[in-house]
């Protein structure tokens, strides 16, 4: 049931968007956009994130700026937010009670209780946590498959390397799978800050400017890059660490090259490191049938 809610566009205030309309399959639930519309088509300011191995959040701190304590409570947001689907709880409660098929798919998945906000959100909510990614090449790689490509093998040995790509701090190893570590950074991208990420939430402004380090998997579909979406491929991304690191106050002490502008990577390790990372992708996830619309 939690699937078919998140494909149906009946929680939003005029009945045309769904969850999956800024989160969708075939961009490991992402949206290729650079900001997703609402239903009355204003953008958002930040880029959707994928949805992905969200059961092994263990920092339990969810969205770009960890403003919502589960899944659950993100997904209450959404509903209700006026640039999204602009609805309220109490109407789209409503619509679901008038359904033809909603109330007895609650009364069957929940013994029976009424229809409310708190169930529709963690029927999602399981639904979300069943997303889960894990056969990429280089997973494969991990199962003793050999399948990966000099190139490919190189770039693991610069994401490694504290003196080449040292990306390994933020975004984790070959032996954490999840390839984030799932708490908030300040990655050198803005000397100052419109958008002040967790520090909004916490309200230290120590926290100015961090932002969730996102997991690195299935990177080949969940183009444009970073909460802003400000980076369309993943070559300007890597370039960013290489060379554009820009300095502010509450910069990451990870980011240890910003005062020579990045790691400066050569060419020919930009090119490794981008072939490691696009075999991160796994096309299984984004066409498993059981992911996909069932309405």
């Amino acid at each position: 049931m939690g699937r078919k809610l998140f494909f149906d566009p009946i929680l939003s205030g005029n009945g045309t968007q769904a969850c999956a309309d800024c989160h969708r399959p075939q961009n490991a639930f992402s949206d290729p956009r650079q900001f997703s519309l609402g239903i009355d088509g204003i953008p958002g300011f930040r880029n959707s994130m994928p949805l992905q191995n969200l059961a092994w959040n263990f920092s339990q701190k969810f969205n770009w700026d960890g403003s919502a304590p589960s899944l659950e409570d993100q997904i209450f947001e959404p509903v209700t937010n006026p640039i999204e689907m602009n609805n309220t709880w109490p109407q789209a409660e409503a619509s679901l009670k008038n359904h033809s098929e909603y109330p007895q798919l609650f009364k069957e998945a929940f013994n029976g209780a009424t229809i409310d906000s708190i169930l529709v959100t963690k029927a999602i909510a399981q639904f979300l946590r069943t997303l889960i990614s894990g056969n990429s090449r280089f997973d494969r790689h991990l199962l003793g498959e050999n399948i990966l490509t000099p190139q490919e093998l190189n770039g693991i040995n610069v994401f490694m390397s504290e003196e080449l790509g040292d990306c390994f701090h933020c975004h984790g190893n070959p032996f954490n799978p999840l390839w984030t570590d799932n708490t908030f950074h300040n990655n050198g991208l803005d000397a100052s800050f419109t958008d002040l990420g967790l520090g909004n939430v916490s309200g230290d402004p120590r926290d100015n400017g961090k932002f969730r380090a996102p997991s690195l998997r299935n990177l080949a579909y969940t183009a444009p890059y970073m909460h802003d979406g400000r980076f369309a491929t993943l070559d300007e991304v890597i370039n960013h660490y290489s060379e554009g690191l820009v300095f502010s106050e509450t910069i990451d002490p990870l980011m240890k090259s910003v005062a020579q502008g990045g790691v400066q990577l050569s060419e020919e390790d930009k090119a490794a490191l981008k072939a490691f990372l696009l075999s991160l992708s796994d096309p299984e996830f984004i066409n498993n049938p059981d992911f996909q619309n069932p309405n």
